[in-house]
This record gives structure tokens, sequence and C-alpha cells, in this order.
């Protein structure tokens, strides 16, 4: 792990609860304040950037041992951008809302100057020369990049559990996972270290730890964000995945990386019933329906779903065996053998088994069009089960036990295949752990998905767990 620190933590970080040591989700500074009020407060003079990447780089140190939410820190660059953003607002150059806002970047994201590892062995001396697109749109908002968080090797796993820094753990209780490809960056800003962070979502890198997490994390329309300094897993369905504590932060993120966009939705949400496409967890469907129960125009039916969630995975291992055919060959021994596993069983994937999957996904994008303009939204689980522990990988799901890669995956990756954008939201407690909402919308809906789920966090509670 690469630290260049500047805080002493035997001195000067606070010591814990032991309670807290097991669970120390939403302790941190950043669990409680929301990005308008830090924007607020700074422009009011109340408190400086500085003293925020202060707080963030405290808060991520005090943490680190319990959740291993972090793989490098750029602590100089992160106070000479405060310098900077103070300077600004002195003088009047205002950013908008993320200017002086700590902000923390996945690790298969380039950030010029620090490493991109991708949580793999094989990278472990990667120090990226230019910063992705994306980044540089934060930077140009005004956001401090304090460092680099945990991803599953090659973003390559929805468990967040195998990588080259060892696994990300849940804030909720550390011994689950925080879900994956994502799992730094969701579990950072579920812990209160910081309160935006970018991830990825291929088929699910954003929302399964989000929801695993009890925070917002948006995927996206494919293409919506250019993925250029992003680490590619599978091109024709990754996007950059967006990270926070609520609905309207998470439109403040949006807003600075692509700028306020505007689709007419038809009023109503359709419920899609999650054991339609899944074994779902009856505990888990309650979960998630009751935060949108009173919204609800109707159920909707999406018949190609669970052929959806098949094309995925051979869309996903196809492309992403061809990224790494090469690495494959020269350095087999370097891979968590896990992920290896998943990339060789996609180099046996029949090129006419590729192609059906690619039409497949063009006939259901033609198909689902009438739902979408019968219901503005869809809404369904984030994910069929509570956050699995550590190392599971299988789990009883209402009697049977299936495979624990699949079923995180399998209500999120129908809408991967199709490249509409999906968010997951909070929804309460099962089990203990938190579950998510997901709500899919049309192309370039972004925004009103955000609106709605913003909307069903102001008039909605949690429903507590079972």
């Amino acid at each position: 792990m690469q630290f260049t620190s500047t805080i002493n933590c035997e001195e000067g970080c606070m010591r814990l609860p032991e309670a807290q040591l097991k669970k120390p989700s939403g302790a941190g500074f950043f669990a409680n304040v929301g990005v308008s009020e830090l924007a607020a407060m700074m422009r009011s003079g109340l408190i400086a950037p500085a003293d925020l990447v202060n707080i963030a780089l405290q808060e991520a140190y005090r943490w680190q041992p319990l959740i291993n939410a972090f793989v490098s820190f750029d602590e100089n660059g992160a106070y000479a951008a405060a310098a900077k953003a103070r300077t600004e607002l002195a003088s009047g150059i205002d950013r908008g809302p993320l200017h002086g806002i700590p902000v923390a970047v996945k690790d298969v994201i380039d950030v010029r100057g620090i490493p991109t590892t991708a949580g793999s062995r094989h990278r472990k001396n990667h120090l990226a020369r230019e910063s992705a697109e994306c980044v540089e749109r934060l930077v140009q908002a005004g956001a401090i990049i304090i460092g680099k968080t945990t991803t599953h090797e090659f973003a390559n796993g929805p468990t967040g559990d195998r990588s080259a820094t060892g696994p990300t753990r849940n804030p909720h209780d550390t011994d689950h996972m925080a879900g994956g490809s994502s799992s730094g960056s969701a579990a950072a800003v579920a812990a209160g270290i910081i309160p935006l962070a970018l991830g990825t979502d291929t088929g699910g890198s954003a929302r399964i730890p989000a929801a695993c997490c009890g925070v917002v994390g948006l995927k996206p329309t494919h293409g919506a964000l250019p993925t250029r300094g992003m680490v590619p897993l599978s091109p024709s369905l990754d996007t950059i995945g967006l990270l926070a504590r609520t609905a309207a932060d998470c439109l403040l993120l949006w807003t600075a990386l692509r700028g306020a966009n505007t689709v007419a939705l038809p009023p109503g949400i359709g419920w899609i019933k999650p054991d339609s496409i899944y074994p779902t967890q009856p505990s888990i469907t309650s979960a998630a329906r009751s935060r949108v129960d009173q919204l609800l125009t109707g159920d909707a039916d999406v018949p190609e779903a669970s052929d959806l969630r098949e094309a995925y995975g051979i869309i996903q291992g196809s492309e992403a065996y061809a990224q790494h055919s090469e690495l494959i060959y020269n350095s087999p021994e370097l891979y968590d053998p896990e992920v290896l596993a998943r990339l060789l069983a996609g180099g046996e994937i029949l090129s006419w088994e590729y192609v059906k999957a690619m039409e497949l996904r063009h006939s259901a994008r033609q198909r689902i069009q009438p739902l979408l303009n019968r219901y503005g939204v869809l809404a369904l689980p984030t994910i069929p089960l509570a956050p699995p522990r550590l190392n599971s990988r299988r789990e009883l799901i209402d009697g049977s036990s299936l495979e624990t890669r699949k079923a995180l995956l399998s209500l999120t990756s129908p809408w991967s295949v199709l490249g509409l954008p999906a968010i997951s939201i909070p929804a309460g407690t099962t089990e203990g752990l938190p579950t998510g909402l997901q709500l899919v919308g049309p192309p370039g809906a972004e925004s009103q998905l955000l609106r709605v789920a913003a909307q069903i966090e102001e008039t909605q509670h949690p429903m507590k767990g079972n």
C-alpha cells in the first residue's frame, strides 16, 4: 500500500469505541453533512478547503485498518489543490458546488502522478502519466482528489474481496463484503471518509457496492461519460460510476461531470418482480418495494431480463478475455487465482455465442422501448440477498444454494447489457445489513432518475431490519 502520510495516526487520529471497530459506518465526519452544506460553509468562511482535505485524510487513516478502502493517497497534491481552491474562491472564481470538495477515485481510473494498479500485481509499478478525462472534469469543477480506492482485481468481480492489497470490508459489519468491484469507493463514502467518489460500472460495479454499503450508486447511460484513462474490462459495457451518500449529492457530481440533461419521462414507476429475473430473498423484495410502493403505477414485465442476464456473462467474459489474453499468456501467476479462472472461462466462449448475445442485446433494446414509454422509471431491488460474508462463494436464497457472484450481478447486469442508466439508493436494512432499491430509466435520463431518487429519500423512510 502506498501511503505518503503527513498525519501521525498514532497521535492524531481519534480512538474508537469498541462497538465501532466492527461497525464504523456513518461514524466519519462526512456522514452527516451534504456537499451543498459544505460548499456554503466554505463560501461563508466557516471552513477552508484545506480543513476538508485534512479531515478526509484523518478519517481515511482512522478507518483504513478496518475497511481497507484506499490503496494510495496524494496528500501533497490534495493540499496544493486546496490552497488553489481557497485562493480562487477568495478572488471570486467559483467553479461550482464541488469547488474545494474532497473526492476519491477508484484505482482503475488514471490520476496523473499516482499509480493505477487496478488491484493487481501486474500493474504494481504503473504510474499514470495523464489523468482520465472524467478526472480532468472533476478537477475543472474544483474537486480535490485525495487518493485512489480499492478495487476487485481489474474490476472483474462483484464481491470486492479479491485484490492485491486485500479485501474491502463492509463498513456496516467488517465480517461482510462491501460488494464490488468499486468496493473502496462505496465503503469510503459509507464510512463518512469522503462525500463523493468515482467508481466504474460494467455489470453493477457501482450499484452492487452501493447497495451493500447503504449509499447511492449511479451507472450512467453507456457512452454518456468518456472512459479514456480507465483500465478497460469489457468496452461495450464499461461505464464510469458515481458514488455518494445521497441522490442530491450524486446529482451535483453528475452535473459536474456531464452537465444538466433533461429527458421527458412519462409519469409513474413500474415495479419489476425480481423473482422473474433471479431468486430473491422475500425480505429484500419487501425492503425495496416499501421505499417506492406509494409511487408505483403498475407492474412491469421484462421477459428478456433473464436472457439478458445470461447474455451479460457471454459479452463480458469474451471481451474481458480479449483484454487480458496477452497478460494471461505471459504472466498468469500474477493474477488472483479466482480472477484468472474467470478470465480463462471467458476464453472458452465461442464466437457464435458472442454474436447471438449481441443480437439479443440489439433486439431487447428495441422491445423494451414501449415499456419505457409507458413507465418513466422501472424499479426493483439492486441485489437479491443481504451482503454476504467475506470469501463466501455460495449463498442460500429462499431455500436454494446459489453462486454468490452470479447472485450479486443478477438484478443489475440486464440493464448494463441494454446500456440504460440505473441507480441504487438505500432501502433500509435486512439481517442488520443494508440493501438497495434500483431505479432504471431510458437513455439520457440520469438527472431525472436522481431527482426521483431524491424525492424517495425525502418522502419515504427506510424499512428497519428484519
